[in-house]
């Protein structure tokens, strides 16, 4: 597998989650499935030029989450896709998310069916396979004004 991993050094976001991040959207966007093999944690640290300590960090995480897994003597694949959380559980951790985009959505004055729209794009874009999220067409911003 040939993965291409990105880190923003100047980016707010910590560069294990920049690596967790990644993956877990490579997952989602059907660029990374079920047994596609990780580099290892040497040689992604050397690729992107970070701590092996790091990257370290970020594959415990995964797979701490069950989404990635260790064979001793083979390398880091992804794992099977199990589900690890309670569709209660599964909602709680989306709540903020939830919430944090309604919040902005409803400041900057998008009315519900205008953020519905943009949703669906943004998820449409997801599920082709071959589309990168940094080469997805971006959600449309024109909108009319109701004022």
């Amino acid at each position: 597998m040939n993965f291409l991993f990105q880190i923003s050094t100047g980016s707010p976001v910590p560069i294990y989650r920049q690596i967790t991040d990644q993956v877990r959207l490579g997952i989602a966007s059907g660029r990374l499935r079920e047994g596609d093999s990780l580099p290892s944690v040497r040689s992604l640290a050397e690729e992107v030029a970070v701590n092996p300590n790091t990257v370290a960090k970020a594959y415990a995480e995964l797979v701490r989450d069950s989404v990635i897994e260790s064979r001793p003597g083979k390398g880091v694949f992804i794992a099977e896709k199990r589900r690890i959380y309670t569709p209660e559980e599964q909602a709680r951790r989306l709540e903020p998310a939830l919430q944090a985009l309604l919040s902005e959505a409803m400041s900057l004055g998008y009315e519900a069916s205008e953020v519905l729209a943009l949703v669906k794009q943004g998820l449409a874009a997801w599920k082709k396979p071959a589309t990168r999220p940094d080469s997805a067409p971006k959600p449309s911003t024109h909108r009319e004004r109701h004022e």
